[in-house]
């Protein structure tokens, strides 16, 4: 019984030591170089096929129906 006490109490006090641990950040960023992976045109993809002329289209068309007094007036 003191043995198993004794374990729990050490597993217990190592889990709370392990929790108050620093971890290493990960960082991307480095001297002022983004490390990650480049940004494309929101245009740039199946959907539009480069075609930046649909996608603004498609933008005012999804604005306009968010527009409460559009949608209350029909216009």
């Amino acid at each position: 019984m003191n043995r198993l006490l004794l374990a729990v109490v050490a597993a217990g006090f190592a889990l709370g030591v392990a929790g108050c641990g620093e971890q290493a950040e990960v960082t991307v960023y480095k001297q002022g170089k983004y490390q990650g992976k480049p940004d494309k045109d929101p245009w740039d993809n199946d959907q539009f096929k480069s075609d930046k002329n649909a996608w603004e289209k498609s933008v005012k068309a999804r604005n306009l129906s968010q527009n409460e007094y559009v949608r209350i007036t029909g216009n």
